[in-house]
């Protein structure tokens, strides 16, 4: 019997040393991710928002777009994902709902955070949290919903407050969200290696995560050996793929504006992309149902009519 994506995430979570996953936004993504050999993903909640909208991540993509989008990302690889519940887009019952709906979309685990209504991105400016009470309520109501399901996706409680209130707020959020069963701890916008490490010391049997926003965020880069000395067991790189991925169609799109294409080794030749998109395995699994009739042309990978 196959391993249960949850379960794959829990088994990484209790083994040895920190565990580094690249933010995807899409099912392409998503696949890279996997080809590079890394154990798991997160989405992205800001990348999904910019590469399905156009928007800005602010709270106006639909549950309904994040979950759709999801199901593509997840259908497209084997390792486990962990999805970007954003603030579970209401209140408890809203949270329950969330659950459910990630349960049965396959992902191995969701992280929830203590945000109003609309949200803000994390490390950007207006970012306001609800009561302590209503956000303690949310992750209980995520820990029953699971239960209910009969399902053992992980749980990973996200806090704001560092930010929208003061650090001490942001510690005593996440030991009241590991006390009601949360399995993950994060603490979003942590403004020095101290606070880091601070933030490791409070439930100390529960994995904690770092939100390593690049290019400018306001939580230090450490290394993965610094990551594992503070107390790190995972650790989120958002904005990497996206960032990347911008950068490259804009350098693209220069060369190509000024009638030339992209560089060599800028881009990858036809037969990589083919290589990458799926291509070749599904001309292999073409081959299995070959009749008579259709006979494969094994040099180029397509159906030749046997009457031409």
């Amino acid at each position: 019997m196959a391993e249960s994506p949850a379960k794959a995430l829990r088994r990484i979570l209790d083994s040895p040393g920190v565990h580094l996953g690249p933010a995807c936004f899409d099912a392409l993504s998503a696949k890279l991710v996997e080809r590079a050999g890394f154990d798991y993903c997160f989405t992205s909640g800001f990348s999904i928002s910019a590469a399905r909208l156009g928007l800005p991540d602010v709270g106006l993509i639909s549950f309904g777009e994040m979950m759709d989008q999801g199901r593509q990302i997840i259908q497209a690889v084997s390792i486990p994902i962990i999805a970007d519940g954003d603030n579970g887009y209401g209140n408890a019952m809203n949270v329950k709902r969330t659950i459910r709906e990630a349960i049965r979309a396959g992902y191995a685990g969701i992280f929830l955070e203590d945000q109003v209504s609309p949200k803000a991105c994390g490390h950007t400016r207006g970012r306001k949290v609800v009561p302590r009470d209503e956000a303690v309520m949310r992750i209980k109501a995520a820990i029953d919903a699971r239960k209910e399901s009969g399902s053992d996706i992980v749980i990973v409680a996200r806090t704001d407050s560092r930010q929208a209130i003061s650090f001490e707020e942001s510690l005593w959020r996440s030991q009241a969200f590991a006390d009601v069963g949360a399995d993950v701890l994060l603490i979003d916008a942590l403004a020095s290696r101290e606070e880091m490490k601070a933030f490791c010391e409070i439930a100390p049997s529960v994995p904690k995560m770092a939100n390593l926003l690049e290019g400018g965020g306001k939580t230090p880069i450490l290394n993965p050996t610094e990551l594992e000395d503070v107390g790190f067991k995972i650790a989120a790189y958002p904005l990497s793929l996206m960032g990347v991925s911008i950068r490259a169609m804009q350098n693209a799109l220069t060369a190509i504006k000024g009638g030339q294409i992209p560089s060599h080794g800028s881009i990858p030749t036809f037969e990589e992309i083919k290589e990458i998109v799926g291509f070749n395995s599904y001309y292999e699994e073409e081959k299995r149902y070959a009749t008579n009739i259709d006979q494969v042309s094994l040099q180029n990978g397509t159906f030749k009519s046997s009457k031409e």
